[in-house]
């Protein structure tokens, strides 16, 4: 199921109408369209009605004018991205028809250019529900790809032939998402996130706003998951501050599994698991009252994914703890044996 609220004004003013499945014509129902909330499901918007022209995809959210939807003119008609949970494949061919060389991908792909060295795609057969960007690392225009068979640029509700960079699986609809922002309030250039990333750097220049529409993450200060940590839940951060962050630079960034186990970590005195040692299954407000030692060099994590804390009472630095062994405290990202407090991450 799906929900959009289509409002004739900018900032979700005048008159507005309710849509739950794909719509041809918005004109009859709104004289224009030029804002919207998605309330749930994800939906493709044009610019023309009956599907056609520029297209843009939306997920859950508000977009408070058309221009951050990536349009550059008001919403003609909107299709309903469906549930899906068959198997997903995408044969592209360099030539119409299905002729020429041919590609076959069952994943996401940043860059179409480097992965097979194509430079034009003129048709495709496609299984699953799919983005194809104009640019890589799924940035600039998009075109919607539902199941079936296009034989040329034409089928894919185009008027002239695109230049295909990058494709993405539109995978469940309950799908991850992490939205950073370069400016507060979520304003300036975003990029929309679905997956870890080792270096978000060459996607923007700076975060000063984060908004997480579903799943818990950490993000981190420097690329390749180090540097300061900082655990986002579901909610909208509008500035750096509100994560607790030293600065607006954000590097990288992971996804936290949703498991339902237990949890169980062991904690140590030394480092490569050396004197004493304290096994816990629950949180933990105050290491130094219950462990009696100030310090912890090394600890295993047996199950669970748990968050330590620089300070009691889970204040202070973060550092995010996966299932394995840590030998010291550098292997977690620490920069001194210190940690005041933990607790277990349970969704």
């Amino acid at each position: 199921m799906g929900k959009i609220v289509f409002y004739e004004e900018r900032n979700f003013q005048g008159r507005s109408y309710e849509c739950a499945s794909d719509c041809a014509e918005l004109s009859a129902y709104l004289s224009r369209c030029q804002s919207c909330r998605v309330e749930s499901g994800c939906f493709v918007l044009y610019e023309r009605p009956n599907f056609a022209g520029q297209q843009s995809f939306v997920r859950r959210g508000e977009y408070p004018d058309y221009q951050r939807m990536g349009l550059s003119g008001s919403i003609q008609s909107c299709r309903l991205i469906p549930q899906y949970r068959g198997n997903f494949r995408m044969r592209m061919y360099e030539r119409e028809n299905f002729a020429g060389q041919m590609r076959e991908l069952t994943e996401d792909c940043e860059s179409i250019q480097e992965r097979f060295h194509l430079s034009d795609l003129q048709s495709c057969q496609v299984e699953g529900h799919w983005l194809a960007c104009e640019q890589p690392h799924f940035r600039g225009r998009v075109w919607y790809l539902r199941p079936g068979e296009y034989r040329s640029w034409r089928d894919m509700g185009v008027s002239n032939m695109p230049r295909l960079c990058s494709v993405r699986r539109i995978t469940d609809l309950s799908l991850l998402q992490i939205t950073f922002y370069e400016d507060k309030n979520f304003q300036g250039r975003a990029f929309e996130c679905s997956s870890d990333c080792a270096d978000l750097h060459s996607r923007f220049s700076r975060c000063n706003s984060i908004r997480v529409d579903s799943g818990n993450w950490m993000v981190y200060e420097r690329p390749n998951y180090a540097g300061y940590q900082y655990y986002m839940k579901q909610g909208e951060y509008g500035d750096y501050q509100r994560w607790m962050g030293f600065n607006d630079c954000v590097r990288s960034c992971r996804i936290i599994p949703e498991l339902q186990g237990t949890h169980r970590v062991r904690i140590y005195e030394r480092p490569d698991f050396g004197g004493q040692m304290m096994e816990f299954t629950e949180d933990c407000p105050s290491v130094s009252e219950r462990f009696q030692h100030q310090d912890v060099h090394s600890c295993s994590v047996m199950e669970g994914y748990w968050l330590f804390y620089e300070h009691p009472n889970y204040r202070g630095r973060q550092f995010l703890l996966r299932p394995g062994q840590y030998r010291h405290f550098l292997e977690w990202g620490g920069m001194s044996p210190r940690i005041g407090s933990f607790k277990r991450l349970s969704f």
